[in-house]
């Protein structure tokens, strides 16, 4: 097998400033190309080419005399009395709340349990303490959609119980609690429907499911919702935009967008 070609030097330089970017690390603006060189040990063409490459992304803005700053999800933004504020959910957070706020639920189980090891690790707690566990099944007007297993903090599912979890969707139960959404990390993959799931998603057992785990933190990095959901393929679809970059022999793809759709 032929060996993986090298990723050039300015683009290893912008896929590490980017996830800075995303991270908020620059709120009030990026290092200079000096700075940059020496963090990098780099010459100052290979920093200005990373710098191209966000640009080029809609990522930063650079001015003479005003240095490079950071674009888009990081900008605050002002509400109509003039005062600053934070945008609690954006991008693939808000397009949750948005497919949730499109469904019908019904609510399975919702109890409070010990946390098991794989719980705790995920919510950064010990083993055995208390969290809110909730069982719901979501549909479009088609049918069963998802199959979803949430377990959140005791102290913060305190505000909310079955009938809170029937009407609105987590996030929003959360954010109404005082929490502060900041972010999510995510996974996809396959899972074969079981005898427990198949019924409530009207498939039959051994049917092919997409299997998401998400964690949801808040703005401080705390873990505020751990999910594992079930997907019907036929009716849920991950879409993401990827665009290009690099020269050709980096052969590298980035995703720009992600949206959830459902039928």
């Amino acid at each position: 097998m032929a060996d993986a070609l090298p990723v050039p030097k300015y683009h290893q330089i912008y896929l590490v400033l980017r996830e800075q970017l995303h991270e908020g690390r620059f709120a009030q603006g990026l290092p200079g190309e000096l700075a940059l060189m020496r963090q990098f040990s780099v010459a100052r063409v290979t920093v200005r080419r990373a710098l191209q490459e966000l640009a080029g992304e809609g990522l930063i803005t650079r001015e003479r005399g005003r240095g490079t700053r950071p674009l888009g999800a990081t900008t605050a933004a002002t509400d109509a009395h003039g005062q600053t504020k934070t945008t609690q959910l954006a991008g693939l957070l808000e397009n949750i709340v948005s497919m949730t706020q499109n469904t019908t639920v019904r609510v399975l189980e919702v109890s409070k349990v010990g946390a098991s090891g794989e719980v705790a690790q995920a919510l950064k707690l010990t083993a055995g303490d208390a969290v809110q566990k909730a069982v719901r099944v979501r549909s479009t007007r088609e049918g069963p959609l998802s199959h979803i297993t949430t377990w959140v903090p005791g102290d913060l599912a305190s505000h909310f119980g079955r009938r809170e979890l029937a009407r609105k969707p987590i996030l929003v139960l959360l954010g109404e609690a005082g929490v502060r959404v900041g972010g999510a990390r995510q996974t996809i993959s396959a899972r074969l429907a079981d005898a427990q799931v198949a019924p409530h998603l009207g498939v039959a057992v051994g049917s092919a499911l997409l299997a998401v785990r998400r964690l949801i933190q808040d703005e401080d990095g705390r873990p505020v919702q751990w999910l594992h959901g079930l997907y019907r393929p036929d009716r849920y679809e991950y879409q993401m935009q990827l665009s290009r970059v690099g020269d050709i022999a980096a052969q590298v793809w980035v995703s720009r967008e992600l949206s959830a759709q459902f039928h």
